[in-house]
């Protein structure tokens, strides 16, 4: 077989120039009582969500009750771009003081967990067993998972850069759909929201997420009490520890028919047990 020369692979190369719809992506500041606490790199769209998720996952509130307030605020910048957000706990929440000191909480929008002092200053206990979650799913319910996060992410069909994170109950029904160019930040987003609508723990749900499956989106997971996530992608060597360590069904390079198990796979109908390690 010849070759395609030069200019027979030229002309197949497509250059486009000019203007283009592009996701957003601006610093959010959490502040608690008017202190910072942290900033992130976000999509703009559910701030409060996200601040409160983020709070929720990081084990600084464990309910919807330990807030008093949570408001968008007037940040430094001119023109005003209200990336601040400013959450008042109750009187008998601790404040994050301490925490504050034992780990830098700043993020970026690729990884939740650039930046912390060490890996095991963010391993947060859950006040959620999940591991005595009864959930139980058939393959056919996770295989449909991709296709109805893909089908409703509408800020991916315009910029095509966004991940999405999608809460659902076990026969495959979409409860929540969060967009941000972090995966964190779009896990943190249905967090938060299903903090504010007090349905913690999220017990007998999925979780189904863009991309891979790192070591804070299970912890985040964990935290908010959901026994199952589902990532289209790999996940990393730590997501299968802490998995299997909380009693998490981790599901990775879930395409369509084909899936692997990496941790307590019982809940998955038909999955084989696991080798003992």
């Amino acid at each position: 077989m010849s070759r395609p020369t030069d200019e027979r692979v030229e002309a197949q190369v497509e250059a486009r120039v000019g203007p283009d719809t592009l996701a957003a992506e601006e610093p959010l500041e959490i502040r608690v009582g008017g202190q910072a606490l942290a900033v992130t790199m976000r999509t703009p769209g559910d701030d409060l969500d996200l601040a409160i998720g983020f709070l929720l996952t990081e084990g600084v509130i464990g309910r919807a009750a330990d807030v008093v307030t949570a408001k968008l605020c007037a940040g430094d910048e001119e023109p005003n771009s209200y990336n601040v957000v400013d959450i008042r706990l109750g009187a008998d929440v601790p404040a994050p003081v301490a925490q504050q000191a034992a780990r830098n909480f700043y993020t970026t929008s690729s990884c939740g967990v650039c930046g912390k002092a060490s890996i095991d200053a963010v391993r947060t206990r859950s006040t959620f067993d999940v591991s005595r979650d009864p959930l139980t799913v058939t393959p056919a319910v996770l295989a449909g998972l991709p296709g109805t996060l893909r089908r409703r992410q509408r800020a991916f069909d315009t910029t095509g850069g966004l991940h999405a994170a999608g809460l659902f109950t076990a026969g495959g029904e979409l409860v929540c759909l969060r967009e941000d160019i972090g995966r964190h930040n779009a896990v943190d987003k249905v967090v938060g929201w299903a903090v504010r609508q007090e349905r913690l723990p999220l017990a007998e749900h999925i979780l189904m997420v863009s991309g891979r499956a790192g070591f804070e989106l299970c912890q985040k997971a964990w935290m908010a009490g959901i026994p199952l996530l589902a990532a289209v992608s790999a996940p990393s060597t730590l997501a299968v520890d802490i998995a299997a360590e909380a009693g998490l069904t981790l599901v990775g390079f879930l395409r369509g028919p084909t899936f692997n198990v990496y941790a307590a796979p019982h809940r998955v109908q038909g999955a084989p047990a696991l080798p003992r390690r």
